[in-house]
């Protein structure tokens, strides 16, 4: 906002508020806040770290998301100290869990064996590894971390943000916040508007990014569909049937609409295949562990001793509970939303407790029970939906498709598939892989999943083209509606929050904006090099498209 003022969601700012200040200011907990806390904390700053909810760690923990990370994460494509948290969640299983010989000496330690990841865990493993690796930093003082706090109101002057007000979830308390940088790790970029930084939100026109698969139009409320999560064991035998979900009847009725169209309804094992978009059957036995459940499982029996568990334990963010009907951004029934997603995932849980086809010619799984204790919370559901777009920075640049996609590279560069790379960036500032998966859409796409190539991080893409001390830390750096399908995954939106850590205590040392370090050659290489001292690796050796 211009001139020294504050921009407010609900117009008022006490006076009376108390203040705290730091070398930096991060709000939101999430996983690329928690990266860029410790990154910053690390290198000798002081830092103040908000969370809205009781969890730090985002998709990691209150999300109740297992990592979705690259086929080369034990070897590269991450950094040195998001693979130390890796080893982190193993230690805790080592440490705490009666693990069989087999699993206890298993380098590679998968606890749930799920399919989805080589390192399908429960929430609070995580959170116990973040918590253990921001300790000595808390113990120190360079770091605080306030938890169940909100950003409601930010004071800017010109092209600065001089203080965030924040109010405490549980007492009301107004607390102004103040750091010499501030970054934005919200899950929905909720600082952007707050300090009028230029954004954009939803799918951009292909006018605008030369992207093969972007519309012709700009569709500003076309977003990815977002997840309520939640966590259920099997116990043969047993009824944990849930009262019937307020809107079950609707939800088992709901043909989505869908352009290509979706096979059926959405309460049922027949989905669209991401790829070919053709009708998919899917397999779901909690009795034999496979299909579904095997997915995202996150404890697997047969790692731990005989009778330590009387079964396995299943995290369900499965398309049947994407939620597509509405937005969390920018979006007035917002919360209407919210309710309604959190009604679909237990009208899910309720049709496979009562409906669901079994192999055995039966219907429902009775035994299926609901752990809230697994993710925390009374309800059983996750303490914090799984957003997979964020409101977007408008950068000084900005990644695409055509910068890493497989199809788009191809055509830009004449290259074939097995020699086709990720368009380089002077400027990296480190590493990533996925493909380009974009879920179900609020404006009606199907599915958009398409083949990428390992990429790099640039640095323009942290910078906003006005904004000299707000930086984005998470999924709301310079990418597309069509490439953010690629740059939201854990790993990744770790990486992107190291950086801006990194990136924000460099330029306090050094008393130099973001975009000087960027726009100078020499202050560029020397802050890579303070990158490689820390372990980021910003380029990839010779590997496939994914």
């Amino acid at each position: 906002m211009r001139g020294d003022s504050w921009a407010s969601q609900n117009g008022h700012y006490d006076a009376k508020a108390r203040e705290r200040s730091a070398d930096i200011l991060i709000i939101g907990g999430g996983t690329g806040g928690c990266a860029a806390a410790l990154a910053a904390a690390r290198s000798g700053r002081t830092v103040l770290l908000t969370e809205e909810t009781d969890w730090i760690g985002g998709q990691l923990t209150q999300q109740a998301v297992p990592p979705d990370e690259n086929p080369w994460i034990e070897q590269f494509g991450a950094s040195r100290s998001y693979r130390r948290f890796r080893e982190q969640v193993r230690g805790y299983y080592r440490r705490n869990y009666p693990l069989k010989g087999a699993a206890l000496r298993n380098e590679r330690l998968n606890p749930g064996n799920g399919s989805v990841s080589r390192l399908c865990h429960e929430p609070r493993a995580a959170l116990a590894a973040l918590n253990d690796a921001a300790a000595p930093h808390i113990s120190a003082g360079r770091l605080t971390i306030l938890l169940e706090r909100r950003a409601v109101s930010a004071l800017t002057d010109g092209d600065r943000v001089l203080a965030v007000l924040t109010k405490c979830l549980r007492t009301g308390e107004e607390t102004v916040l103040r750091g010499e940088y501030v970054l934005d790790a919200t899950e929905t970029g909720e600082l952007l508007p707050m300090t009028q930084t230029e954004y954009v939100v939803g799918a951009e026109a292909q006018a605008e990014t030369d992207e093969p698969h972007a519309p012709s139009e700009a569709q500003p409320d076309n977003h990815q569909a977002f997840t309520v999560c939640f966590a259920m064991d099997f116990r043969p035998g047993e009824n944990w049937t849930i009262e019937k979900p307020e809107e079950y009847d609707f939800w088992r009725a709901y043909v989505p609409e869908m352009r290509p169209p979706w096979p059926g309804r959405l309460l049922s094992l027949v989905g669209s295949h991401p790829v070919t978009l053709e009708p998919r059957q899917y397999e779901f036995d909690p009795v034999k562990e496979t299909g579904l459940w095997r997915y995202r499982r996150i404890l697997d029996r047969a790692n731990f001793e005989d009778g330590a568990f009387s079964s396995g334990i299943s995290l369900v963010n499965w398309p049947m509970n994407d939620y597509w009907l509405g937005n969390l951004i920018d979006d007035p029934d917002a919360e209407t939303h919210l309710r309604r997603a959190k009604r679909l995932s237990l009208s899910l849980l309720y049709w496979l407790q009562t409906e669901a086809p079994r192999p055995d010619g039966g219907e429902g799984w009775q035994g299926l029970r609901l752990r809230g204790d697994i993710v925390g919370t009374k309800d059983g559901l996750a303490k914090y939906p799984y957003i997979r777009e964020s409101r977007r920075i408008r950068a000084e640049f900005t990644v695409t498709e055509r910068h890493v996609g497989l199809e788009a590279r191809m055509a830009e560069t004449g290259a074939r598939r097995e020699e086709a790379e990720a368009a380089p960036f002077h400027d990296s500032v480190g590493v990533g892989s996925y493909r380009i998966d974009l879920h179900p859409s609020s404006g009606g796409n199907n599915y958009i999943d398409i083949s990428s190539l390992p990429f790099q991080i640039p640095l323009g893409s942290l910078l906003p083209i006005r904004m000299e001390n707000l930086l984005p830390a998470c999924k709301n750096i310079g990418s597309t509606h069509i490439s953010n399908g690629c740059y939201r995954l854990h790993p990744v939106e770790w990486g992107i929050g190291e950086a801006a850590g990194l990136l924000a205590s460099h330029c306090v040392g050094l008393k130099e904006t973001p975009r000087a370090v960027r726009n100078n050659a020499a202050r560029l290489s020397d802050f890579q090099r303070l990158l490689d001292s820390y372990g980021v690796e910003r380029s990839w050796p010779r590997v496939s498209a994914r």
